[in-house]
């Protein structure tokens, strides 16, 4: 690693795995790899060129869950990974963390990696929350005094106190994530690791947690490798991102590029028409754009067709708008009293503002809910009013037209 401020470089990093059976194949075909791992030869019986795309299907028993990736991270850097599921984030931070070998590439680092990757990782469930707290800092290389210098505030964070000498096994999930993210923040390890384990906690938490690695990179000078699906989490804590799709590094830059880049993604791999594969009795069928052009003008109206399966009478249906770190922005309830097989719904134009967005769907009556759709139909809305030209990033999602005197 160059003699500068780069804390962690990885160089041309691959992981494959073996689809189906568990095993590598015979005895000579073992040795024969060992052979060649010992020389720094490549494995003789990888197959190569395999993509990772989930929406294909593979010819081969392999499979790449990352290809070529290349990034480094400096000192005191807030570094966000993002992509969609199975684009290969966890396998990366699980590289990261020394949890699994990758197949090609290495990784150059300084200090000591802390890792947060899934629910009780590294938490023993026999041992009470106390003993836990030593044990991990122990795996850290720490000193048993520099642990215990610690521990009151590892607790205090935790909110953990009362449960600190009951075995983890008996722990809530939010409890257990919210003492190993306090064990693996303050015992200072100069690389943070990070998964979407944040998701469990609840919303006081996520917010000291966010707070809490702000301060590490900040003020201590540490470097913070964070997954989210939360945009607005990657937005407002990271300075830099990483776009993975397919196993793939698509792009790099700082973390409001990124985000962007990632919902165009999104949004260009679309869905004018969103096909329910699961349709159900009296379900829906299909939610279809009826604009002729996506990304539609802030001028123009958004006009959806809902088409059900069967025709149906006596429920409602409701459509909720999903901004792009998938907040609702508002929601309308429809009844629909007569017979109908298709539903058509015009939402006004000039009154959202740039960005990405989608929606839920939902039909339900007094009873029950029959069908709820989450995020369907990604779009853009583009071309603001030149008030709103001075491109900046928190202007809101809706435009109102109030009046001033």
């Amino acid at each position: 690693m160059e003699e500068n401020n780069t804390i962690l470089k990885v160089e041309n990093i691959s992981k494959q795995y073996r689809l189906g059976t568990i095993g590598t194949g015979t005895i000579s075909h073992d040795l024969n790899r060992w052979w060649h791992k010992i020389r720094g030869k490549e494995d003789p019986y990888l197959k190569v060129g395999e993509t990772n795309d989930r929406a294909l299907k593979g010819e081969s028993d392999y499979v790449w869950a990352l290809k070529d990736i290349d990034f480094e991270v400096k000192r005191g850097e807030v570094l966000g990974i993002i992509g969609k599921n199975g684009a290969g984030k966890s396998t990366l931070l699980k590289i990261l963390s020394k949890v699994t070998a990758p197949t090609t590439g290495k990784i150059k680092s300084r200090g000591r990696i802390a890792s947060l990757l899934e629910v009780g990782t590294g938490f023993n469930p026999e041992l009470t929350g106390r003993e836990n707290i030593y044990l991990n800092g122990a795996i850290l290389g720490m000193t048993k005094q520099e642990i215990t210098n610690k521990l009151d505030e590892i607790i205090e964070f935790s909110g953990c106190q009362r449960y600190i000498d009951t075995p983890t096994k008996r722990y809530s999930s939010g409890m257990t994530v919210r003492l190993a993210f306090a064990v693996a923040a303050f015992l200072e390890p100069e690389i943070l690791v990070v998964d979407e384990v944040l998701a469990v906690g609840d919303a006081e938490f996520q917010k000291k947690a966010i707070g809490k690695m702000q301060d590490i990179s900040k003020s201590e000078g540490r470097t913070v490798l964070f997954v989210s699906h939360n945009m607005a989490a990657v937005k407002s804590l990271c300075t830099k991102g990483v776009v993975l799709e397919n196993g793939k590094v698509v792009f790099k830059g700082d973390s409001d590029e990124s985000v962007d880049f990632y919902l165009n993604i999104n949004t260009n791999s679309e869905q004018r028409v969103y096909d329910n594969v699961k349709i159900k009795k009296n379900g829906i069928k299909k939610v279809e754009f009826l604009n002729s052009n996506i990304p539609i003008k802030h001028s123009e109206k958004i006009r959806i067709k809902i088409d059900f399966h069967e025709q149906i009478a006596n429920f409602s249906i409701g459509l909720a708008l999903l901004d792009a770190n998938k907040n609702k922005i508002f929601t309308n309830v429809f009844f629909v009293e007569n017979t109908k097989e298709t539903i058509t719904c015009e939402i006004p134009d000039e009154l959202l503002l740039k960005g990405f967005y989608s929606f839920d769907v939902a039909t339900f009556n007094t009873s029950q809910v029959f069908e709820y759709l989450h995020d369907v139909c990604n779009f853009e809305i583009e071309d603001l009013d030149n008030d709103y030209r001075f491109q900046n990033r928190n202007i809101g999602n809706i435009k109102v037209n109030c009046e001033w005197y």
